[in-house]
């Protein structure tokens, strides 16, 4: 007698992702950063903090959304750069700071490992394009980090939405992602 084969749907693939992304150190939430339009998902109670940064040549408040949970660390940021013009050559720097800032080899650099990658998101600019970014680099104590972190932007409004981990689960990184959207 023959034995019975186990198939898998596309769904019943994304329903085990999706379990497996919920563990009692996963509490998704939806959240969305004050006056925009953008509704995320994180894993926990976010934190909220403000700072002042040079972003497209001229201080800038960054509003930032984030918290910590099974040794990784989520983060949704937005500024305000008043002129969607811009918003191209900002995002850029801003991934350029990121990469430096957590020492990882730059995307244009000979033999870089940071990787780029469009990333579909309803209701952000088609121009500049929504991207994901993922990168391997050194934390300021020396410790190994992974880094994934979308850059994208709505008219004026510039964000990026980062996970920094030492070890990055894909089923972690793509509800996070997939979490974002636009309404």
């Amino acid at each position: 007698m023959p034995r019975p084969t186990l198939t898998l749907s596309a769904a019943g693939v994304a329903a085990l992702l999706a379990l497996a992304a919920c563990s009692p150190a996963f509490n998704w939430r939806e959240v969305r950063p004050e006056h925009t339009r953008l509704h995320a998902l994180l894993p926990c109670k976010p934190d909220k903090a403000q700072k002042t940064v040079p972003l497209g040549g001229q201080p800038t408040v960054l509003s930032m959304l984030g918290c910590d949970a099974a040794g990784a660390t989520f983060a949704i940021a937005v500024a305000d750069i008043g002129d969607a013009g811009q918003a191209a050559d900002v995002l850029a720097k801003w991934q350029s700071a990121t990469l430096l800032n957590m020492r990882a080899p730059l995307l244009d650099a000979p033999g870089s490992s940071s990787q780029s990658s469009s990333l579909p998101l309803p209701g952000a600019a088609a121009q500049p394009p929504a991207v994901l970014v993922k990168a391997q680099g050194r934390r300021a104590d020396g410790r190994a980090v992974l880094s994934q972190a979308a850059y994208f932007a709505q008219g004026s409004q510039v964000f990026q939405a980062v996970i920094y981990a030492e070890q990055l689960k894909p089923e972690v990184a793509e509800t996070f992602f997939a979490g974002l959207r636009f309404q």
